[in-house]
């Protein structure tokens, strides 16, 4: 006779309980019964530890006193629709122990007796906080380039329209010379549109289409001159402190761009400090894999890290979920644009990096720039001297202007005058190929990127390197991701909107040299 039929009925019933427990306790996830008085019967151990106790803690207790009030909130009316036979799915949230959120899905399935009443129910819990991490992760990044494409769309109609803003003003001071009018009305539309210029370029910058220029940046040195300017700009009331945790510490990264975005960050910090406190720029080499890269959406490996933390006000959760949006700003009408915090995090995104960002109320905010590392072996170089042409290099030439918009198209035309070129015009790349093609006096090609019709500036520019490669080329464009495709063609100087008409003179002479 085998031991399994030597056992009592009694022992044979313990053992299979038992075996259930087992199997409960080990399969992965939440696993509990609670009878129609709402008191626990059961739960297995991933379920009791998800409360902070035991198993045997939790029998015969409460659901509100196992659970605790701030769950309870969330589910009580679902326990009232399963113990009233209902199916119910749900999910909830609840702080861990670590202070992060935590979420689980749950569903409660009616336990009926004999008589069709129900007696208890069953509950069956999966933990998804690493689920809604991503969920939440992936929708901040669509948010996030949905937000940078719609900036950079409408950053090539502001661009045109700034265009032919500051051209023509421009003429009227030159028309005007001394007029007291001049200083009294034009000047002042002058810095507005000026100003209305960089906006753009701030928008481009956070939706990751403003050309940058990367070479190695030693990051421990432009901190400490940096810090040296930032003090300056501090009340008295704000300490300022730089350390470093690595001795070679080398980026590859636009040194300009970086220095305007620790400036944005260091001003953020001092408005968050209104009583006095401590800015702290702090340098390590960190390395990062797993879930924290792919939270940042950058391959695993190290870092360059310059940690900017202040012991101000610190931001809330709602706060906090919204900094890098363009036009979101928590300071008073008048006192910022909103689009510091966005022009620092496409800056960096565009730069190969991630921006990180830990804050809390009446404690501080700390965030975290992590750059490509700079390959050991890579030195800085450089640029080479830009020649330019004599300025009777344009006197007389005939320019060949390519414009879909024709108030665009007319302010040009006005400065290429001024500059002592003849000019043919076209509004369309197929009207300006067939010129190119069948009028051999053209000099010089000025031509937008962005143009309907099938043939933008790029097609075109192909076109006139193959039939006539000795032509010199200038593209412009006032969409800046368009306009590093047209940096692509070998020889093409870009031209971005709005420009001056020295900047149009200075690459037509870039050109012709």
């Amino acid at each position: 006779m085998s031991r399994e039929q030597q056992m009592s009925s009694e022992e044979r019933l313990s053992h299979s309980e038992l075996r259930l427990r087992q199997i409960t306790d080990t399969i992965p996830a939440h696993v509990g019964y609670f009878d129609h008085d709402w008191v626990f019967r059961y739960g297995n151990k991933r379920y009791a530890q998800w409360f902070g106790t035991t198993s045997e803690a939790m029998k015969d207790r409460p659901i509100p006193e196992v659970i605790g009030p701030h769950v309870f909130a969330q589910v009580e009316d679902k326990v009232r629709r399963a113990l009233a036979g209902e199916q119910v799915s749900y999910e909830y949230s609840m702080p861990g122990p670590d202070g992060e959120t935590r979420f689980t899905r749950s569903t409660l399935v009616p336990d009926f007796g004999p008589d069709g009443e129900v007696i208890g129910c069953y509950v069956h819990a999966v933990d998804i906080t690493e689920q809604r991490r991503t969920q939440d992760a992936l929708a901040q990044a669509q948010k996030m380039e949905a937000i940078g494409q719609l900036t950079g769309g409408l950053a090539h109609d502001f661009n045109n329209m700034l265009t032919v803003v500051m051209g023509n003003l421009q003429g009227l001071i030159e028309v005007l010379g001394e007029h007291p009018a001049v200083d009294e009305y034009v000047q002042p539309a002058m810095a507005a549109a000026e100003g209305g210029a960089g906006l753009v370029r701030r928008l481009l910058a956070f939706s990751r289409r403003q050309p940058i220029a990367p070479v190695v940046v030693e990051v421990n040195g432009l901190v400490l001159d940096m810090a040296r300017m930032i003090r300056r700009s501090l009340p008295s009331t704000i300490a300022i402190s730089t350390a470093s945790r690595d001795v070679d510490l080398r980026a590859l990264v636009d040194p300009n761009q970086l220095e305007s975005a620790l400036l944005n960050l260091a001003l953020n910090a001092r408005d968050a400090m209104p009583n006095g406190g401590e800015l702290r720029i702090e340098c390590s080499l960190e390395c990062i894999e797993g879930r924290a890269a792919a939270d940042l959406e950058l391959p695993p490996g190290c870092y360059v890290q310059i940690a900017v933390s202040d012991n101000g006000t610190g931001m809330d959760s709602a706060t906090l979920a919204r900094v890098f949006e363009p036009f979101f700003t928590t300071k008073s009408f008048g006192r910022g644009s909103g689009l510091g915090l966005p022009m620092v995090y496409g800056f960096i995104k565009q730069s190969g990096g991630g921006v990180r960002i830990r804050s809390r109320q009446a404690v501080g905010t700390t965030l975290s720039l992590l750059l490509p590392q700079a390959p050991q072996q890579v030195q800085a170089v450089a640029p080479p001297p830009v020649s330019v042409a004599p300025a009777a290099a344009l006197e007389g030439r005939l320019v060949l202007l390519v414009e879909d918009d024709d108030k665009v198209r007319d302010v040009v035309r006005k400065q290429l005058s001024a500059l002592g070129c003849a000019v043919l015009e076209a509004e369309s790349g197929h009207e300006a190929a067939d010129m190119v093609e069948n009028i051999p006096a053209i000099g010089l090609v000025l031509s937008d990127i962005v143009m309907p019709g099938g043939m933008d500036g790029r097609a075109l520019a192909r076109f006139v390197r193959r039939f006539r490669p000795e032509l010199p080329l200038v593209l412009m464009s006032g969409y800046a991701d368009k306009a590093e495709d047209g940096r692509e063609e070998a020889d093409v100087q870009v031209l971005d909107k709005p420009f001056s008409a020295e900047q149009l003179a200075a690459a037509l002479h870039a050109a012709i040299a």
